[in-house]
């Protein structure tokens, strides 16, 4: 199948479908589906600008959300000019909620909701182990910084109701260490998750990344088939604590712990919260490529009766209409 010249197979012209049919069927894609799409037809660039493909990507509480939770939030509603505008600003920039102890914004490629629980919002024993500093590279107005101590715990808690439904998510233990640290070596650390009683874990984890241990004067490679952290694009690293599915209708508390009892002194490391977003993967992908097809297939098979009221002097319509399932029904 080829869109250039806006058409499909048999010489069909697609501009022959009004474009709020065209934005109806980009609503039951995903972000990044619409995205591509745009650049392939100058019906589908056009289509993609509309606040009606792009209100579906929103969540449908987000104006009572951001309006009880988050001053900054009312004020993009407000000031937006287009619901894409809404979008990819809560894609790029996180918004504070809950009086500054979490922030919440959209995956760009799929809109699903994604969290971050800050440092004050995450259950530390022993505080007067910790002091609070600002940390310019921090969304948060400050970060808890470690002193010197032989064992620490790490908890944080979430409602899956505040989730998408039936994503996979995983959650991620957000920190870096200050010019000078000690003693986070290469010794294990237990991450565990746990879900409405359900326990996984523990999953054996370095505090360093690349398998790399950090002294004072320098760093040694590590071998081991361990989970190690990653460098973030923000400057923090990330330590991957576990995956969890969010289910339709279930509300539940996700409980996510870290523990190192490795009994020896450690001391300068910087902890920013406790980051939960979807899942990455390429099988991923390959799974909202099928469902959104799916979800077009359904939206052109019950509107088709609607659009011929409308447009039943088009025989062309027809033959676009059945050409365009065809290749849906190709995917699936």
């Amino acid at each position: 199948m080829e869109l250039s010249s806006g058409s499909v197979e048999g010489g069909v012209p697609l501009n022959d479908l009004p474009e709020e049919c065209w934005a109806n069927v980009l609503s039951f894609t995903t972000p990044r589906d619409v995205c591509r799409l745009s650049a392939v037809s100058p019906i589908f660039k056009s289509a993609a600008e509309s606040d009606v493909v792009w209100q579906s990507f929103l969540p449908n509480d987000l104006e009572s959300f951001l309006s009880t939770t988050a001053p900054d939030g009312s004020l993009l509603m407000s000031s937006a000019s287009s619901k894409k505008e809404v979008y990819f600003s809560l894609c790029d920039n996180p918004i504070i909620v809950d009086n500054g102890r979490k922030s919440f914004s959209l995956e760009k490629k799929s809109g699903k909701k994604c969290y971050m629980l800050s440092a004050r919002d995450l259950e530390i024993p022993s505080p007067r182990l910790w002091t609070w500093n600002t940390f310019s590279d921090s969304r948060f107005a400050d970060v808890a910084e470690l002193n010197n101590v032989c064992v620490f715990e790490i908890r944080g808690k979430i409602s899956t109701c505040l989730l998408s439904p039936q994503t996979l998510y995983t959650a991620y233990l957000v920190y870096n260490f200050p010019p000078t640290t000690y003693g986070f070596d290469n010794q294990p650390v237990d991450a565990t998750m746990r879900l409405n009683e359900a326990e996984s874990g523990p999953r054996n984890v370095r505090w360093n990344p690349q398998g790399r241990c950090r002294h004072n004067n320098g760093s040694v490679t590590v071998r081991g088939g361990v989970h190690y952290p990653k460098e973030r694009g923000d400057g923090w690293l990330e330590m991957e604590l576990g995956d969890f599915f969010s289910a339709e209708g279930e509300d539940g508390e996700l409980e996510m712990r870290v523990f190192d009892d490795a009994a020896h002194w450690k001391y300068g490391f910087i902890l920013d919260g406790i980051e939960i977003r979807p899942k990455d993967g390429r099988w991923m992908s390959n799974y909202f490529i099928y469902q959104s097809a799916k979800l077009v297939l359904v939206s052109l098979t019950h509107h088709y009766q609607e659009l011929m009221l409308v447009h039943c002097t088009s025989t062309s319509v027809h033959s676009c209409f059945f050409g365009f399932l065809g290749l849906l029904q190709g995917i699936l």
